[in-house]
């Protein structure tokens, strides 16, 4: 399976910025606690699978760190910069993108389609088809 690392890193954004501003200052060390707090609303539970399962890649954990502290600390274009850094992680290490990508729940995933006649399918187990008078048989 291919995967758009921009797109996938721009999908997950929304749940790790919720994670950071949930947990402000502390981020890293509740991530490293197991389990999330029942009370934790469910954005910001997966951010934590999320930032967790990403800062599991050891080549890219201390620079993605430092993006999430200076995101936790309201610094200026810090989601950007941990946007960005998540997005190396992920291009660096497809088996990774994959993950993440498996861990983003099914509306966080956007398909877009551009062009006269073109179809955008999130999932499919039928037929498309676009063609003038198509004739199609199962």
């Amino acid at each position: 399976m291919d995967v758009d690392i921009a797109q996938t890193a721009a999908a997950l954004m929304p749940y790790v910025t919720a994670a950071v501003s949930a947990y402000g200052a502390t981020t890293l060390d509740k991530l490293r606690d197991a389990v999330v707090d029942s009370a934790t609303n469910a954005t910001v539970g997966v951010g934590h699978r999320l930032l967790n399962r990403i800062l599991g890649r050891e080549q890219s954990r201390q620079v993605i760190e430092g993006a999430i502290l200076d995101a936790a600390a309201g610094e200026e274009d810090s989601e950007a910069a941990l946007r960005l850094q998540i997005r190396k992680a992920l291009a660096a290490d497809p088996a990774l993108a994959r993950d993440v990508l498996a861990l983003l729940p099914e509306s966080a995933t956007r398909v877009e389609a551009a062009g006269e006649r073109s179809i955008a399918i999130g999932h499919n187990s039928g037929v498309a088809s676009t063609g003038d008078n198509a004739s199609i048989q199962r």
